[in-house]
């Protein structure tokens, strides 16, 4: 590792804040909203953007029509470690219904803030990861090995066409090390994620007037208690591993100011979301049907099979009731010790002169998928303001802050002594 060019580096990200907003704002300009899942045009714009990197070899991968992701390929000057830069293309949906101040599509910069549908999920990280590719592109013969650029589709959809795909059917989409520029922020080193099986509750009855229920069956009050038991799973048991709890209970102070108080208890339990309830169609008839759909979190320490075991359990007597999974996937995790966890929060320190917390993350994202592939994975991207919602925006500081952040660690773990 040379401090020389460790030190140029970082210049040249100080150097580079209208680049990272003029890369930002050309990919917030072209829509790329799942559903429908459609990252054709945003795909066209990211590929002429790695183009401009000297010497990147690029392969565009559609597994269905007009769901586009990327590889790009940097190679050291000799072999060695990978390193990966993932990041998703798609966005949530525009809502040009709510109420924007600016255009979703416009890029705008104000004040300290860049605003855009997808700006901070996640095409600011993007740009970030951009950066710091085209900059060690530029000084390829100070490290060894390759950077990898794997700008997914599909994302917003569990990435099953998406990174998925890429994992799955491209051997050079894995490595020894992932940096995802996924929401959160540059104060928080995210090295794992909470899993999630969504599930789907039906109910059926037998049909009667409002006024004679003796002569029907409600089918909302069978769901009614289908779905109390469904809460129950907050009460399971289970052992998280002493790493994951020692660590969510470190990062408690500087993590729950940026993410809300309560993060550490969401992180340490199951968690129970009844997100829609369907069901009848007048106040004066006993209804025939009825659906719930909730969304499920599981920390580290159990599996859904266990949850999908209880509730065969205690669902199945239930006369009228059945349930499915929509989908489901694993918690996962990178041991908070890893090289790339403990170079990331020291690059993180130095860059913002504070310590980060290392911690698990709530939400899902496509790191899942490295770690499905033994990839050790981490989380350092932009605070999210307004996701998905109205004037979506990240803070033009933190832009440089995490370019910087990604680019440095890039450098220290592909020059390091083996």
């Amino acid at each position: 590792m040379s401090p020389r060019i460790r030190n140029e580096l970082a210049r040249k990200v100080d150097a580079s804040l209208d680049r990272l907003i003029e890369v930002t704002q050309r990919l917030v300009a072209v829509a790329s909203p799942n559903p429908p899942s459609d990252t054709f045009d945003v795909a066209q714009v990211a590929e002429a953007l790695l183009r401009e990197i000297p010497g990147i070899e690029i392969e565009r991968v559609e597994p269905e029509p007009r769901i586009v992701s990327l590889i790009g390929r940097i190679r050291g000057r000799t072999p060695g470690r990978r390193l990966i830069f993932n990041g998703h293309l798609d966005t949530f949906p525009l809502l040009e219904n709510l109420p924007w101040t600016v255009p979703p599509l416009g890029g705008v910069l104000k004040d300290g803030k860049l605003y855009g549908r997808g700006v901070c999920d996640m095409k600011g990280g993007i740009a970030c990861s951009l950066l710091a590719a085209a900059l060690l592109a530029e000084n390829r013969d100070a490290w060894d090995g390759e950077v990898v650029l794997t700008l997914a589709g599909d994302e917003e959809n569990m990435g099953s066409l998406g990174s998925g795909y890429l994992l799955e059917n491209f051997p050079h989409a894995a490595g020894d090390a992932n940096i995802c520029g996924d929401v959160g922020s540059p104060k928080v080193v995210r090295f794992g994620e909470k899993g999630l099986m969504w599930v789907e509750v039906e109910a059926t009855g037998s049909p009667a007037h409002g006024a004679h229920v003796h002569k029907g069956t409600n089918a909302i009050d069978r769901l009614r208690s289908a779905l109390d038991c469904l809460k129950q799973l907050e009460d399971v048991p289970f052992q998280s591993p002493p790493i994951v709890t020692q660590a969510i209970g470190k990062a408690k102070p500087i993590s729950e100011p940026l993410s809300g108080a309560g993060e550490a208890d969401t992180l340490s339990r199951v968690t129970v979301n009844i997100g829609t309830i369907e069901g009848g169609t007048s106040p004066n008839l006993v209804p025939t049907h009825a659906i719930a759909r909730a969304d499920i979190r599981l920390p580290v320490g159990i599996t859904t099979d266990v949850l999908a075991a209880k509730l065969d359990e205690w669902l199945g007597p239930l006369e009228g009731v059945s349930w499915k999974a929509i989908r489901r996937f694993e918690p996962s995790f990178t041991d908070p010790g890893h090289e790339i966890v403990t170079r990331t929060a020291s690059v993180a320190a130095e860059v913002l002169g504070e310590t980060p917390a290392v911690n698990m993350r709530v939400g899902g994202s496509d790191s899942r998928w490295y770690r499905l592939f033994d990839v050790p994975t981490v989380v350092l991207g932009l605070t999210p303001f307004n996701m998905g919602g109205a004037d979506e925006y990240v803070l033009v500081d933190e832009l440089l802050a995490v370019a910087k952040i990604h680019t440095l660690v890039a450098y220290d773990f592909l020059s390091a002594e083996p």
